[in-house]
């Protein structure tokens, strides 16, 4: 969950270590550090933000063209100096950025401490450097990459890691196993970054390293190997990733801008996959795998947080048109019981990154047990998309802000695709109707653009409400998902306690909660479900609760009743959850903002979790 970066060529090393640090801090903003080979390895630390460690070395010596940096969210270790990466070992041959956990690192540390070896900080990481160190000191021949080599024969755990040697100063070693690393390639001169967004700039062309890869990078040349020491063939990608699309541009906060951009996503999601007659969905990444997503008896969709909200909107659309069992399923769950899967279920995952640790290791489970494992991410080259037989791009683009937003419409919009188009295929749906929902789905972006012209007024809203300590949300249905993203919306960026609840279940308990202090969010478009909600919401009223109900467009019912309302456009019930997400996006962006809270980078999170 933490950023790395690293150079080496003919360049000046630290602008652009410091300039992919910046392009990285949405995955760590704890604290920062480089480390440089300038005939000594200097190594500059601090905690904060990127910005507190270019102040802090903007008087030193911070020439040379082979360098390392790193932005940490933490683990092993508080925010601090001492933790800060890159940790050198012992006798300063070693400096080392990690992202990971080392599983057996007190082993390890107990075995060095009775070797002669003292520990600076808390951290797995400067176990990892000393143990390098120890091996690299037992043999005057040893390299510093047969060291990094025979150390990770050792540990137990994730890692991705950049290492540096004093001893070999136009040397990187890089290596990774369950946390991600790339390769930037240049003419003389190569990249290492975490994800691609610091590099883009630089390079178009890149190597994403696999599970167990390690990689020396010279100056003339780089070999790939694994860690057992057999050779690994190259496969070289293209980036396709604008470096606008990493700038806030005219908006105050990434939050926003990625709210905003969400009609577009959408459509960016759907275009070229929705025929112009709406009588077809092409999706050419399942086109092999469909006979047998037919043939399933059970899908079970796997996913984390906001990724998991977005699944239980897709068990509503895949069990109501599609009739197919489906279970729904958090990764870090899964992958500690011992699910029941046979070859003939479907598995779906979904992960923005395409590289969080939980997801990735649901994952490997239910390959080993022969179902079929299909992805739905973001990220071209990434883990998920290399490692699942089949998959969808969500085309969102790059997503900054922490608190996922765009993010989530497009995995949803990408959902219901594969849901209607299953449905379409098993005639469990009517041409008529399936015509009329894909014509609903092509309708969202322009009703999205109304929605966000409300801003103000959700603005306004949020003053009222912004001193709460505690929220509720409750929804019905596909809206019931929609409740728990609004909640957990709230919950990330703005550090009130949030609940989100299914609205039939409230008198079964958070009704208790309900007083004229408690504002209750209630996501109420006229559907199915409506005249339920309606009582739901004068149960809350009974009890003096100040309700904020989303209704559609010329709803004058619950004008009435609630003590605000914001207005979406009518859509389908089953589209209801990409119009309805909005406001509450904007509704926690405004609380939070109202509060003082960085809404881009909020407290103990990070945006790509990719250790468990």
């Amino acid at each position: 969950m933490c950023g790395i970066v690293g150079y080496i060529g003919n360049k000046a090393a630290f602008p652009i270590l410091i300039n992919g640090l910046k392009r990285l801090e949405y995955r760590g903003y704890d604290s920062a550090g480089v480390a440089l080979l300038n005939g000594t390895l200097e190594c500059f630390r601090k905690k904060g933000k990127v910005a507190d460690l270019e102040q802090f070395v903007s008087e030193k010596n911070c020439n040379g063209t082979v360098g390392i940096g790193h932005t940490r969210w933490a683990t092993h270790g508080e925010p601090s100096d001492k933790n800060a990466h890159p940790h050198t070992s012992l006798n300063g041959y070693f400096s080392i950025v990690h992202n990971g956990i080392i599983e057996n690192y007190a082993k390890i540390k107990s075995d060095l401490e009775a070797h002669g070896y003292t520990f600076a900080s808390d951290t797995d990481t400067e176990v990892l450097a000393n143990l390098i160190e120890f091996f690299y000191r037992q043999d005057d021949t040893m390299s510093a990459e047969a060291a990094v080599q025979l150390a990770l024969s050792k540990v137990v755990g994730a890692y991705g890691i950049a290492v540096l040697c004093k001893n070999e100063n136009n040397k990187i070693v890089v290596a990774r196993k369950g946390s991600p690393l790339v390769v930037g390639l240049g003419d003389g001169e190569y990249f290492i970054a975490s994800d691609a967004s610091p590099i883009v700039e630089y390079t178009s062309q890149v190597i994403y390293l696999n599970d167990e890869d390690i990689a020396l990078l010279q100056k003339d040349g780089f070999t790939l190997k694994n860690v057992q020491n057999n050779p690994v063939s190259l496969k070289i990608s293209n980036l396709n990733l604008e470096i606008g699309a990493m700038d806030k541009g005219d908006y105050d906060y990434f939050m926003l801008k990625e709210i905003y951009e969400q009609p577009k996503t959408i459509e960016e999601t759907f275009r070229g996959r929705l025929q112009n007659d709406y009588s077809e969905i092409v999706l050419g990444g399942l086109m092999q795998v469909f006979p047998k997503i037919e043939k399933a008896q059970r899908i079970v969709i796997i996913g984390c947080g906001t990724s998991w909200h977005a699944a239980l909107i897709a068990e509503y659309l895949f069990e109501e048109y599609a009739r197919v069992s489906v279970e729904v399923e958090y990764a870090s769950e899964f992958r500690y019981r011992k699910p029941v899967l046979s070859p003939d279920d479907v598995v779906i995952l979904i992960s923005q990154s395409g590289e969080t640790a939980d997801t990735l290791a649901a994952l490997h489970l239910a390959k080993a047990e022969g179902a079929t494992v299909l992805g739905i991410c973001n990220v071209v080259g990434s883990s998920l998309a290399r490692e699942t037989h089949a998959g969808v791009y969500t085309h969102a683009g790059v997503e900054i802000g922490v608190a996922s937003t765009k993010a989530f419409t497009a995995q949803v919009t990408v959902l219901t695709m594969i849901a209607l188009k299953l449905a379409k295929r098993k005639a469990t749906i009517s041409d008529t109707d399936y015509k009329m929902l894909v014509k609903e789905l092509a309708a969202v972006p322009e009703k999205g653009r109304i929605i966000l012209q409300e801003n103000e007024k959700i603005r306004q809203i949020a003053e009222k409400y912004h001193e709460a300590i505690n929220a509720l949300y409750l929804g019905r249905g596909y809206l019931f998902p929609v409740a728990l993203e609004g909640a957990l919306k709230l919950k990330e960026i703005s550090y009130i306690h949030a609940e989100g609840y299914a609205a039939g279940e409230m008198k079964h308990g958070p009704i208790a909660l309900v007083d004229n202090n408690l504002p209750v969010v209630v996501v109420a478009p006229q559907d199915d479900y409506y005249e339920k909600v309606v009582s739901n919401i004068q149960e809350v009223k009974a009890r003096k609760g100040n309700v904020i109900a989303v209704v559609t467009e010329g709803d004058t019912g619950l004008k009435a009743l609630a003590n605000d309302v914001i207005e979406i456009p009518k859509s389908h019930p089953a589209m209801a959850p990409l119009l309805a997400v909005m406001p509450l996006q904007l509704l926690a962006y405004h609380i939070a903002l109202l509060k003082g809270c960085n809404v881009d980078q909020p407290r103990n999170l990070a945006k790509s979790v990719t250790v468990e």
